[in-house]
């Protein structure tokens, strides 16, 4: 899912945009008046999408786009002549009055393109420090000599378990080893 955040000035308008979401097939994660309630949750998440009119109670979108963390897409709604001042900053405009067609088609371009990088951020080989070896090496010596297990029974044992619960597979080390 994608995090989706609306922030107008007036509450009443950011309602309206996520109850447009939520029945386009959208959950919508915040809603909220000012450019710094926006950052706080934006700081929350690695990326995502939010929507802004021009101003907001602290701050324009410009200063907002400017403090966002690198993940997050922006989708401005405003005039047409606002929007021609703020064009080529980075951010996706969308001509008032709305067209729910075109803000719901926009928001799926531009959360599938964030699903796209998620995965290629998952992709992208992992490689352990040291210290990350020789923890995941410690948790499969104590499989080992506790559960007679070989050194591939082991290692299989923790990959299982780190699928299983959600966790990396040092993670999982570090709860065997806390459990010792």
């Amino acid at each position: 899912m994608t995090n989706i955040i609306v922030a107008f000035a007036r509450l009443e308008d950011a309602k309206s945009i996520k109850n447009i979401l939520v029945k386009g097939g959208f959950g919508v994660t915040a809603v909220c008046t000012s450019g710094a309630q926006a950052l706080g949750y934006a700081d929350e998440f690695h990326d995502g999408i939010i929507i802004v009119g021009y101003r907001l109670t602290d701050m324009i979108c410009t200063e907002l786009k400017c403090s966002l963390p690198e993940g997050f897409e922006m989708v401005v709604m405003a005039s047409q002549r606002v929007l021609a001042e703020v064009q080529g900053g980075g951010m996706i405009g969308l001509v008032m009055p709305l067209k729910v067609h075109e803000l719901i088609s926009t928001i799926d371009m531009l959360s599938q393109g964030i699903l796209r990088r998620r995965k290629r951020r998952r992709g992208a080989l992992k490689v352990r420090d040291e210290k990350e070896n020789a923890v995941v090496a410690s948790a499969k010596q104590l499989l080992m000599a506790r559960n007679n297990m070989t050194e591939e029974e082991a290692h299989r044992y923790l990959q299982k378990h780190s699928m299983d619960n959600g966790t990396n597979l040092v993670e999982t080390a570090q709860m065997l080893l806390a459990l010792k």
